[in-house]
């Protein structure tokens, strides 16, 4: 017997591809994982789908990633099946554990994917670090400086005052930066800054 198992990680996407993909693969039963995220330890429906399957029968998913994100989980459900005498196959990938070369190229493309993961991980890092050491900011700016509060404050005077979130974003500084300083402001001047420009 074809079981199929399908799974996406919010409520709001649909299961409806990866169930049409299952069906036409010929899964007689398919169990659903909904908001579950392919990180996630304990994921119901495919402990559910691993208990309902008996000897011989071959679970079905439409990608590998659907079962999980980590290369070591992949090969340890993997050898589990093995072990009950339970086939997989991955639609997308179009890999199966039935034949020796079958199990070869799952660990295979498995170890890919996860490389792949390494390298993106890596190259982010890597251009957050080179950014830092370029001393660049990452995101907003916390805080305002003085000659940006100069500029802030003749933004939100004058004959088209601003508001502080268009101060904030005009500058490339966060609005709680400007409204922390213009509450600042107004403290040592006991309460009375003129003309910024209130909301």
């Amino acid at each position: 017997m074809k079981i199929g198992y399908a799974r996406v990680s919010t409520d709001e996407q649909n299961l409806r591809m990866q169930i049409d993909a299952l069906e036409a693969a010929g899964a007689e039963k398919i169990f659903e994982d909904r908001g579950i995220s392919g990180s996630a330890v304990i994921k119901p429906a495919l402990r559910e789908c691993l208990e309902f399957a008996r000897d011989g029968d071959e679970l079905v998913v439409w990608r590998l990633d659907r079962l999980s994100r980590s290369l070591k989980e992949l090969i340890e459900l993997a050898d589990a099946l093995g072990q009950r005498n339970l086939a997989f196959r991955s639609l997308h990938e179009q890999i199966e554990t039935v034949s020796p070369a079958g199990r070869l190229f799952f660990h295979i493309v498995g170890a890919l994917a996860e490389f792949e993961r390494e390298i993106i991980r890596a190259r982010t890092r890597d251009g957050m670090n080179a950014a830092r050491r370029a001393g660049k900011r990452l995101g907003r700016p916390p805080t305002i400086s003085d000659e940006q509060w100069t500029e802030a404050k003749a933004l939100m005077s004058g004959s088209d005052p601003k508001k502080p979130a268009e101060v904030a974003r005009l500058l490339g500084v966060s609005r709680q930066a400007v409204s922390k300083r213009l509450k600042a402001d107004r403290e040592a001047q006991g309460g009375d800054v003129a003309s910024t420009g209130r909301g």
